[in-house]
């Protein structure tokens, strides 16, 4: 089976998107699933999270937009790594991504390297993560390019709205060149049920975009820091709290919309 490919795109920071790669893919991993994850931010949040940091990192991300042999085997077993004590894969980024909008100005078939690229492996993992940029640029239109399905993080925070709004209105326009439009889902994020404010954007979010939020919401939880501190995911700290588990509920979701 050809792997389902994820972008995980807001063009607002801070909504937790990093956070809902990774877990997510530890979440997929905890099912059985095969995983891939690549970072593709030059933040390089992803890749610091779970310790494959940029300075040390031998080949990343940036070799599948540079390199000529992108689109065989060999050339992903060396790029690929896998994270010490988890359960999925993952190509990290590095800081020099940000140039690629220069470097790849007179590029022809500039949008469609990731994807091209990515036909290589999808036939040995189930699910394939991009973590996203946060703004609009070659790196999150090549993300588009290459995915079945866009998952957009939103905070439940009125401001975090008008990133949604960003987003929609891009893929609106890319969906017009694409040969078959890509499908996208908002997943509400940090929502904090003592606050009337998260209810009413968690509201305003099913009233206006319906089946296309997804059922879970992933709240508020201290362990999410502490994984993040101890350059891991939810699960390795407790994989029994609240955050843990609305990412287990999440993976299932995904899966069951194939």
């Amino acid at each position: 089976m050809s792997a389902k490919v994820l972008a995980i795109a807001n063009q607002k920071g801070g909504v937790g998107k990093t956070t809902t790669a990774l877990t997510l893919a530890a979440a997929l991993g905890r099912r059985g699933m095969k995983v891939l994850v690549l970072d593709l931010d030059p933040h390089c949040c992803a890749s610091v999270h779970v310790r494959l940091y940029p300075e040390e990192a031998h080949a990343s991300v940036l070799d599948i937009f540079t390199s000529k042999d992108a689109i065989s085997s060999d050339f992903w077993a060396q790029i690929i790594q896998r994270p010490d004590g988890l359960n999925f894969d993952m190509v990290p980024a590095k800081t020099q991504l940000s140039d690629l909008e220069a470097d790849l100005k007179e590029r022809k078939g500039k949008g469609s390297i990731l994807r091209n690229a990515v036909a290589s492996v999808r036939d040995r993992y189930d699910f394939i993560l991009f973590d996203c940029p946060p703004h609009l640029g070659i790196l999150l239109v090549n993300a588009l390019v290459a995915s079945d399905l866009l998952i957009i993080p939103i905070q439940t925070d009125f401001l975090a709205v008008h990133g949604l709004k960003l987003l929609v209105d891009t893929l609106k326009v890319l969906n017009k060149v694409l040969p078959k439009p890509l499908e996208f889902k908002a997943l509400a994020t940090m929502y904090d049920r003592r606050a009337n404010a998260c209810e009413r954007v968690l509201r305003l979010l099913h009233n206006k975009m319906g089946p296309q939020v997804f059922s879970t919401v992933i709240g508020l939880d201290t362990k999410f820091r502490e994984a993040s501190g101890q350059g891991t995911v939810i699960y390795t700290v407790d994989q029994s709290s609240r955050g843990a588990k609305a990412y287990e509920s999440l993976a299932e979701e995904i899966i069951a919309l194939w």
